[in-house]
């Protein structure tokens, strides 16, 4: 097929962020997702008791399969409303329940790495349904302008790389086969966490410290699996008075 240059266009400014916001329980997941321009919940856990009194918050009913998930985006996409921003609460827990469902179909499986007849058969059909999912949500984005959030639960993983020593870093805690839908093909993936100091040494047990002041790390580096597309290479303070992306987030 021949492409018309005329076709091509120059980079624009704001527009609909994709992003994953990912930490322990606790850390403010959800209430900084509700700072994001008249969002909207697909719930596939019950977290969002910090939310109560936002009337700027909307909720779906909760979700009890992946088949209410894609439901609910077909009615955001096919729908008149004015959300600006779709949340998906949590992709942790949507894992669970899509590896539930598929060892549920298979009438001989115990367990996801017996599903499809093992060998990975089992994991890769969840990560295609992931994809799904993440290529759903992104068509609103394109084509109804809504930002989305993906909001993940921390866990942590031991990298043994070729070229230097084994090394933990802060991971979503998904399966590596389906991590990268919400990974890759994203504006930004951020870590929330609480600002933390060690004390002690020479001699006397470490302890770590917090304030209880909170940060969120989005820029890449060795510990954990962020990034961002839009230049920011410096942890960002997170309160609860204002979105710190707020400057990327297309209202």
């Amino acid at each position: 097929m021949a492409i018309d240059l005329k076709t091509l266009s120059k980079p624009s400014g704001q527009r609909p962020i994709i992003c994953t916001l990912f930490g322990e329980g606790g850390m403010g997941k959800t209430t900084l997702a509700a700072m994001f321009p008249n969002p909207v919940f697909i719930r596939t856990e019950d977290g969002t008791a910090s939310l109560a009194g936002n009337d700027n918050v909307s909720l779906f009913p909760l979700a009890t399969s992946t088949q209410d998930v894609l439901d609910a985006i077909e009615a955001l996409a096919t729908q008149k409303h004015d959300h600006k921003t779709l949340v998906i609460d949590s992709i942790t827990q949507l894992g669970t329940m899509i590896e539930a469902e598929i060892v549920a179909a298979d009438p001989k499986a115990k367990s996801i790495n017996q599903a499809g007849g093992g060998y990975g058969a089992g994991y890769s059909t969840a990560a295609e349904k992931h994809r799904q999912i993440r290529d759903w949500a992104g068509s609103l984005a394109y084509e109804k302008g809504l930002n989305i959030v993906f909001i993940g639960h921390a866990d942590t993983e031991m990298l043994d790389l070729p070229d230097m020593d084994a090394f933990a870093r802060y991971t979503v805690r998904m399966h590596k086969k389906s991590l990268p839908h919400y990974t890759d093909n994203v504006d930004l993936v951020g870590l929330i966490r609480l600002k933390t100091f060690v004390r002690g040494g020479d001699g006397d047990k470490k302890r770590a410290i917090s304030t209880g002041e909170r940060e969120i790390i989005c820029h890449p580096q060795a510990s954990s699996v962020t990034k961002n597309r839009f230049n920011v290479s410096e942890p960002l303070a997170f309160t609860f008075d204002r979105n710190p992306f707020a400057d990327f987030v297309a209202e």
